[in-house]
């Protein structure tokens, strides 16, 4: 697969381009040597003569649809120059589900829409530098100018041989094109084989680049998990010195460091967990004040105590910033010595913990709340299900603590309602492999009382601490990590209303009062409940929705419905959590050494980077066990619903395991189907036959591409709702 180039030959025989992207990165290298400079078209042509067979008309069209995209900037008719750096925004590039470029820029909270148009070529995840162009409604616009920092340049796909060398496909659908590799860079891979490639440069139409590494054959399981692994960057193993220092983190714990803690020890404590949890980040204290009253504690691992600031086991956390849970394994962001043990809350072992406490009366109201360190003592762990039969009236020692606990979790929980907290309550799929790691059942996970509570009692935590920091009456404010999740835009909004008015509902849009939004999709998410549309329609939602981020500018939680918010909860899995610790603990105590907002803005910025990477390759890992679990049931018929349509395409979700594939248009032979995108609808231009986004179908597997991890479908029939 040699690269090709739109190229001629002047009358010297030098290489003519005709290809407007090489042609607009000779034009930007021409304004580079005078930035701030207009030039005429007839300027740039000149310079261009020995390169271009375009007349200047041709010249000046390209010319306005690049300062459309926002790659140059027009200055009149006929002039021309760069954009002023004091116009660009720094953000992320990423793919969206629908295939289009977006930058979140972290400073105006907004997402910008990004032509496709353009000389820089970033990748998925890459840091860019946008310009921003216009405001439709409420949707930015813009153009990237430069690549600020590729996110990577090593690669993870399969090798395929040519002729003259070989082509590279990357397995994360989001890395687009191909790469070329030259014969002398293909090392010792074979074809069809899972490697890692290098970037070496990416000038022409085609990435080229070179072989570095040999995982092993496509298809194997582990070759398949340690190469959706190498993709994101993960690494399950530590090192040698960090295991070390892991390990002799045990010595921090003293009698003079346990005698500084207010001791919970002999107040009853639990767990609620998965049954298969190894890691215990809370646990929850109950005291009976009196017959109206009652104290909670929230008790947090102490992660902090252990993993100190600025040392190599701190640094390594911080890379990693998060663990990742892939469909067969955990990569941890701490070493299991910590995560499993040391500040894992087991039960009937003494555990350092920081702590949120509470005290409330049945209505859920607080009374009093305190924060600090503590040392606790689990009397007891409960799995979700054995706590949920707890709740469904099974006698147990802890019935009535459980029956008291939950009833104030409910109270809680229909406060946050009331103030306009979205449910989105969506299903989570788990396999049951085999012991070669093949997908041999798939489920899904119920989300009941008993996880609710937990959950309850989390925010709880979360907001309240976020609150006692916020409302100080320090000035300036205390530089903290805040959970923030930015309102919808009004385009986004309108799409979403377009969409479920097809099954006869509606939201409010008022950008005025947006709790009143928050109100109408939570209606809405109520109103489809047991619907066949149920799980289309909360798709759509959460989609048009902005993706929450850590950073210590406060704006609330608009999903949850918080002014103020947080995570305080999980730091054995979370570094924002280990910052919020740190933080909380320096202003508790009154001490100077605050950390910066300059330096938390840097930590909030690699952590949300970090989350949306670890929330990739959860996908990733779940998706290749869905196409591996319908690549043994080809020819198997299946119900799904339509999640998307396309002009090359109808996407549909299959029923029971929530996996996802595609209908090629090409295979429809019944009829020419055109998309209209703004009634979510395709339609047959003969026979009038319709497909529209929610519809039932009946499908059947056609192909399965595990390298890729995508399905094609066959279509076998409409279904009736």
């Amino acid at each position: 697969m040699a690269v090709q180039n739109k190229k001629k030959r002047n009358s010297k025989g030098e290489k003519k381009f005709n290809d407007p992207i090489a042609v607009q990165k000779i034009v930007l290298n021409m304004f580079e040597q005078a930035p701030h400079k207009a030039f005429h078209v007839e300027q740039i042509h000149k310079h261009l003569n020995q390169n271009i067979d375009w007349t200047p008309d041709v010249l000046t069209e390209h010319l306005l649809q690049w300062s459309e995209d926002g790659v140059l900037e027009r200055v009149d008719g006929t002039r021309f120059r760069m954009f002023q750096q004091s116009d660009l925004h720094e953000g992320v590039f990423h793919i969206t589900k629908e295939g289009y470029g977006a930058v979140f820029i972290e400073e105006l909270l907004e997402e910008v829409m990004i032509s496709e148009r353009g000389s820089e070529r970033p990748f998925h995840g890459d840091r860019v530098s946008v310009r921003i162009l216009r405001k439709k409604n409420e949707l930015l616009r813009g153009a990237i100018v430069e690549i600020v920092k590729r996110k990577r340049d090593l690669f993870v796909g399969t090798l395929g041989f040519t002729t003259r060398g070989a082509f590279f496909i990357p397995q994360e659908n989001k890395v687009k094109p191909d790469f070329y590799i030259n014969k002398k860079d293909i090392g010792k891979a074979k074809n069809g084989d899972k490697v890692i490639v290098e970037l070496l440069e990416w000038e022409d139409e085609r990435p080229i680049g070179r072989v570095v590494e040999v995982i092993g054959a496509s298809g194997n399981h582990q070759t398949e998990m340690h190469a959706i692994m190498m993709e994101f960057g993960l690494h399950e193993e530590f090192p040698d010195d960090i295991e070390k220092a892991a390990a002799d983190a045990r010595n921090f714990i003293t009698p003079e460091a346990i005698a500084a803690r207010r001791d919970f020890r002999n107040i009853l404590t639990f767990t609620i967990d998965p049954a298969d949890a190894k890691d215990f980040d809370d646990a929850i204290s109950f005291e009976q004040l009196d017959e109206e009253h009652f104290r909670i504690g929230i008790h947090i691992a102490d992660v902090s105590f252990f993993v100190r600031e600025d040392t190599p086991l701190d640094n390594e956390a911080y890379d990693r910033a998060t663990s990742v849970y892939l469909v067969d394994r955990t990569v941890p962001m701490l070493p299991e010595i910590l995560s499993n043990d040391l500040c894992s809350l087991v039960p009937h072992q003494d555990r350092m913990t920081y702590s949120a406490v509470f005290d409330l009366n049945k209505a859920g109201e607080i009374q009093n709340e305190w924060f600090g360190r503590t040392i606790i003592y689990s009397d007891h762990r409960f799995s979700y299900e054995q706590a949920q039969d707890v709740l469904d009236g099974k006698s147990d020692t802890y019935s009535k603590e459980l029956t008291i606990l939950n009833h104030i979790a409910y109270e809680l929980r229909k406060d946050r309602f009331a103030a306009g907290s979205i449910d989105f309550d969506s299903d989570e799929v788990k396999f049951k492999l085999d012991v070669d790691g093949k997908p041999i059942e798939v489920f899904r996970k119920d989300r009941k009382d008993a996880h609710r509570l937990i959950e309850d009692y989390m925010l709880l935590a979360n907001r309240k601490v976020a609150a006692f920091i916020a409302q100080s009456k320090r000035k300036p404010e205390y530089p903290f990590v805040y959970r923030i999740h930015p309102p919808p835009e009004r385009e986004r909004l309108e799409t979403l209303q377009a969409f479920v008015s097809q099954f006869g509902h509606s939201i409010t849009i008022d950008m005025e009062h947006k709790d009143r939004i928050s109100k109408s999709i939570n209606q809405l998410v109520n109103d489809v409940v047991g619907r066949p549309e149920q799980n289309i329609v909360q798709s759509v939602a959460i989609r048009s929705m902005p993706k929450a981020i850590y950073t210590t500018k406060n704006i609330g939680h608009y999903g949850l419905g918080f002014r103020y918010y947080t995570h305080f909860t999980s730091p054995i899995r979370r570094y924002p959590d280990v910052l919020v610790h740190r933080q909380l603990d320096r202003i508790l105590n009154q001490r100077v050494d605050l950390i910066s907002s300059e330096s938390l803005d840097v930590m909030c910025r690699h952590c949300s980077e970090q989350e949306r990477t670890a929330a990739d390759a959860e996908r990733a890992s779940v998706k290749y066990k869905q196409v591996e679990f319908l690549e043994a049931r080809k020819d198997q018929e299946l119900d799904g619903i339509i999640s998307g349509l396309t002009e090359w395409g109808i996407y549909v979700e299959i029923d029971d395991i929530k996996c996802e594939g595609m209908i090629p248009l090409r295979d429809l032979r019944d009829d020419n189907y055109v998309l209209d995108d703004k009634k979510f609808k395709l339609t047959g231009q003969k026979r009038g036959k319709t497909f529209k986004l929610g519809q039932r179908l009946r499908v059947k597997v056609m192909k399965t591409n595990i390298v890729k991890r995508i399905i094609d479908f066959e279509f076998l029939e409409r279904l009736e709702p």
